[in-house]
């Protein structure tokens, strides 16, 4: 069963759902660029028959605070005060594009929060890179400002964020979209070699895998937690 909570931290007011056991180990889902936490749905309720799942809304995003300021890095923090605010202490984290980008800077900054790490389609902290493909179908869910800010870091990110790959702890899974993608799947295997313990695999069903397939990605989510 799918509840929504918000949560103050700092000076946004963050919106969430969640699933499963209270009292189960805790699973955060991270949304990409122009997504909200209902992306996560399909995949979100299949985690929380063995996991309590949180599906946070970032700023400018879905349910929460559009504050006109975006960086990943706030987002990072946003993340980690939601993970204080709501008593969580080490946790798996998944991001999918954007929310990948703040759940590996999250990884490399507090270390001792994140459990384990997995990076869906996650654009790789080298110059020159793009965003895949945001637009959405229906209603606009999201802060115009936060696409054009958030681009633009991700195509000339800090380069202390490739620098700091290498202090990622947490054992790490990364979910490629296969040829289907329009993110160069090529840089995502460069990205792995960066991280000390990593691994990627391929589902293929393009940029929005988790979508296509969320029985294949919950599954790989469940068994690496697990493993």
């Amino acid at each position: 069963m799918e509840d929504q909570s918000v949560v103050d931290v700092g000076d946004v007011r963050l919106a969430y759902r969640t699933w499963g056991d209270p009292f189960g180990s805790p699973v955060v889902l991270l949304h990409g660029l122009g997504g909200s936490s209902l992306s996560w749905e399909a995949v979100a309720g299949l985690l929380g028959e063995e996991w309590r799942v949180y599906a946070v809304d970032l700023r400018g995003h879905g349910e929460s605070d559009w504050p006109d300021e975006y960086g990943l890095e706030q987002m990072r923090d946003d993340v980690l005060e939601f993970l204080d605010a709501c008593e969580l202490d080490r946790v798996g984290v998944v991001g999918h594009s954007m929310g990948g980008v703040v759940a590996y800077l999250l990884a490399e900054e507090h270390a001792d929060r994140v459990e384990r790490l997995v990076l869906i389609e996650t654009p790789p902290p080298f110059s020159g890179q793009l965003v895949a493909d945001t637009r959405h179908t229906g209603p606009v869910d999201h802060d115009e400002n936060a696409l054009d800010e958030v681009r633009a870091q991700i195509a000339e990110p800090e380069p202390r964020w490739r620098e700091e790959l290498g202090q990622i702890v947490a054992p790490t899974l990364m979910i490629a979209g296969g040829p289907e993608s329009d993110m160069p799947q090529g840089r995502l295997s460069d990205m792995a070699t960066l991280i000390p313990d990593c691994r990627l695999i391929t589902l293929g069903g393009g940029h929005q895998v988790h979508k296509k397939h969320p029985d294949q990605v919950a599954q790989q989510i469940s068994e690496f937690f697990t493993s």
